[in-house]
């Protein structure tokens, strides 16, 4: 939970809706190492339904086709802490439990993971058949905002599969909006937001000296996959934002008096230019 605490101090420098001054910059080429991609994850918190002794609540995968033994289980990692709340009540209302899984669900409990630890499992278990895989249930609002702004560029969409991200930039043809962040040593990020609301925020500040500025749609995966696989210096400036909800979850966590991460922009600093794409 170290990782959840350091990101309470990121939150005082990028604040409520995360601007800084538009910064076109040039930055050295380097590709991310999987400790840097982990880093950036570290900042988000998600949600397991666990037990007692913090076990994840999980099931087998099912039979393949071919007759083969599955191997390995799965487990739903939630991007709200509400509702995988709502999914440990929905079972314990749930009629006509069998008597050994009532203990069992009288056990559960949501623990806030750091979404990096979920990434480093997932790496280092991919060649065990037998390892734990991670179902990410997105919120459902941030998915129809998602589809909603998808459609109104044209798209037919009817579903999304992956957690939605939201990126602001100048225009579609143009690089992202870049943060400058109000301490020291006046560090760029170039946010994206896990809520589309957040992202309208710094939106709505950018409109009006730039009238083309929209919002991309992004995913966790490609997210994840661009950091892995490009070089492009911009992407040393991305910053993870957790939701409205995860933030004020983290401002519950103990202070780290002897942290040196920058806290987070706030809505009186002045947008910045984007970093290169």
């Amino acid at each position: 939970m170290k990782a959840l605490v350091r990101w309470g101090a990121t939150l005082g420098l990028l604040g409520s809706t995360l601007l800084g001054t538009v910064y076109f910059g040039s930055l050295p080429a380097s590709a991310l190492s999987e400790q840097q991609i982990k880093e950036k994850l570290d900042g988000v918190p998600v949600y397991l339904v666990t037990n007692e002794k913090g076990l994840p609540l999980s099931r087998p995968l099912p039979t393949p086709q071919n007759g083969q033994k599955a191997g390995g289980s799965i487990t739903g990692v939630y991007m709200s802490r509400q509702e995988a709340q709502a999914f440990i009540n929905e079972l314990r209302n749930a009629k006509n439990k069998d008597p050994k899984m009532e203990e069992i669900i009288k056990s559960l409990q949501v623990t806030p993971v750091p979404l990096g630890v979920i990434y480093q499992q997932l790496q280092q278990s991919k060649k065990d058949p037998n390892r734990l895989l991670f179902a990410f249930k997105p919120v459902d609002q941030e998915v129809k905002g998602a589809m909603d702004l998808l459609r109104q560029t044209g798209q037919q969409v009817n579903q999304f599969k992956s957690v939605p991200m939201f990126a602001v930039r100048f225009a579609p043809d143009q690089g992202y909006v870049s943060i400058k962040a109000g301490n020291a040593n006046e560090q760029q990020y170039i946010p994206l937001f896990l809520s589309k609301q957040d992202a309208q925020g710094l939106l709505g500040q950018v409109k009006p000296k730039h009238p083309k500025a929209d919002i991309q749609v992004l995913d966790i995966d490609g997210v994840i996959q661009t950091l892995q696989a490009k070089n492009d210096p911009w992407l040393n400036q991305v910053v993870i934002v957790p939701s409205p909800e995860s933030r004020e979850y983290i401002r519950t966590l103990p202070k780290n008096q002897g942290s040196n991460t920058p806290a987070a922009p706030n809505r009186n600093n002045n947008p910045t230019k984007p970093g290169a794409r």
